[in-house]
């Protein structure tokens, strides 16, 4: 099964956050606060039908939101 399409939010060495898509070298948007690239990859994710990835300081994967279409079929 192919992995559902990703707008991630990555943590940057100069302390700074990037919002990155899928299938792109350069980021997307670079924002100085975590909120503020959350709030961005949210919207992003959300218009493109993708699924949203919030990464820790450690680069590990911290969150995940699911936007558009989820082709699961489980109740609840």
């Amino acid at each position: 099964m192919p992995s559902k399409p990703q707008v991630a939010v990555e943590p940057r060495p100069d302390g700074r956050w990037a919002v990155q898509t899928d299938g792109r070298q350069r980021a997307y948007r670079v924002k100085d606060s975590k909120s503020e690239a959350i709030r961005i990859a949210r919207s992003v994710a959300g218009n493109q039908g993708k699924e949203m990835v919030v990464k820790s300081e450690r680069g590990r994967i911290h969150a995940k939101d699911s936007r558009g279409r989820d082709p699961r079929h489980i109740k609840g």
